[in-house]
């Protein structure tokens, strides 16, 4: 347990220095992701985004936690 959460620690911290250079990459702008603009309005909701997000991070955690 303590390995994991040093693990996501350090995943977090790299995430964070990178952040201003990931902010190029299509994440967040990917068909399926929801996005409403009207004059005083706008609704964001990254459904594809959050999906692939889920799908990496839980084939990630099941190879690393397979012995």
């Amino acid at each position: 347990m303590q390995q994991l959460l040093i693990t996501l620690g350090i995943i977090l911290l790299i995430i964070g220095i990178a952040w201003p250079h990931l902010s190029k990459l299509p994440f967040g702008r990917l068909p399926g992701d929801i996005y409403i603009e009207r004059e005083n309005f706008t609704f964001y909701f990254p459904l594809t985004t959050g999906l692939l997000i889920s799908i990496v991070l839980s084939i990630f955690l099941w190879l690393w936690m397979r012995k």
